[in-house]
């Protein structure tokens, strides 16, 4: 079993409980009932489990967005708050959200701007939101083309991630959640090693092991940093372009973009940074495992699109989270000219 506590700026704490039977023993149905809540999930997610959340969950009402990428934007979230106000919600209510990354992101969101703030309960069912997207306290929706564009930092309240909920995971979700994975791997030498050391990276009894090493070590970095001021930063490793090619291209998950990410810019690391390339060419080994082989990808249009990406402090300028060496990261800023030769190299060598 494990449990972490993360506290916010704010002073609120997030208590994130990892194990089997988490939601079973952590969940209490009379409290929410009690306060006043709703349930919040997509409609993939309530086909799989909506007959045992209701167990669970007796009496609380639904309300169930599209499932995908391309609902999580406004309409979805002014839709959800209506139903929160509709549904009589208080200032002591809750609103509980059962999903991936995508009714997670939008519910932390609509929580966080119902009534000034109330408490979000997250039920990830996703190997990629147990080990990223339900920890830190990031909400968001896209807006206006660019990924994340309007959100807040905000902790839930309470996270129960259970493996129980990978059973029904099929391999690309998993491959998703690796993508992460692999990421703190790149940030933290112990996992690294275990990561190295696995043989099958997509076996269910190994990825339920390492859940709560990857929940504590996202944990570490939000609690020191929980609205991404300056250490925080390093969890972008991989994503600048990553998130370029998922505007541009949108053809794969957002996990598999990350590995891809990861094998770019750990290659850009290696011709633009003092690095180990011995231990970059171990992790570019690592992703492509993870990855299962690397796809064709478009061009100059994917660098364009990182030029949209939050991070980027300065017009015309790339800012990358890169790996440099075993549990070290750095901070390269790239005008964009150089960042579209780099990726072209990087692309060329790679693909």
């Amino acid at each position: 079993m494990k449990t972490v506590r993360i506290k916010g700026r704010d002073g609120r704490t997030s208590v994130v409980v990892c194990r089997k039977h988490a939601l079973r023993d952590g969940l209490s149905a009379e409290d929410l009932k009690e306060r006043g809540a709703l349930l919040f999930t997509d409609t993939n997610v309530l086909a799989l489990y909506g007959r045992k959340i209701a167990r669970y969950l007796p009496g609380i009402p639904v309300h169930a967005m599209p499932a995908g990428e391309a609902n999580k934007n406004e309409e979805t979230l002014f839709s959800l708050l209506g139903r929160m106000a509709a549904a009589g919600l208080k200032r002591n209510s809750a609103l509980v959200v059962l999903g991936g990354g995508v009714p997670g992101d939008v519910g932390g969101l609509a929580a966080s701007r119902s009534m000034r703030g109330i408490d979000c309960i997250q039920i990830p069912t996703t190997l990629l939101a147990q080990v990223d997207s339900s920890v830190g306290g990031k909400t968001a929706i896209d807006f206006c083309g660019v990924k994340n564009l309007v959100g807040t930092f905000r902790q839930p309240a309470r996270v129960f991630a259970d493996p129980a909920f990978f059973a029904t995971l099929p391999p690309r979700e998993l491959r998703c959640g690796l993508g992460e994975i692999v990421k703190h791997a790149a940030l933290a030498g112990e996992l690294f090693d275990l990561l190295e050391g696995q043989e099958d990276l997509f076996d269910l009894s190994f990825l339920s092991r390492i859940v709560p090493e990857n929940i504590a070590f996202k944990a570490g970095i939000v609690r020191r940093d929980p609205e991404e001021k300056g250490l925080r930063r390093c969890l972008n490793l991989g994503h600048t372009t990553a998130h370029a090619y998922e505007l541009a291209d949108g053809k794969l998950s957002h996990g598999e973009y990350v590995l891809i990410g990861i094998l770019l810019e750990a290659e850009i690391a290696r011709t633009r940074t003092e690095c180990d390339g011995e231990y970059l060419t171990r992790l570019q080994a690592l992703a492509k495992r993870a990855l299962g082989g690397m796809p064709a990808l478009p061009g100059e249009e994917a660098a364009r699109a990182a030029l949209l990406d939050k991070k980027n402090r300065k017009a015309e300028e790339v800012v990358l989270a890169v790996p440099v060496a075993k549990g070290r990261y750095g901070i390269l800023a790239l005008p964009f000219g150089e960042y579209v030769a780099a990726l072209g190299e990087a692309r060329k060598k790679l693909c």
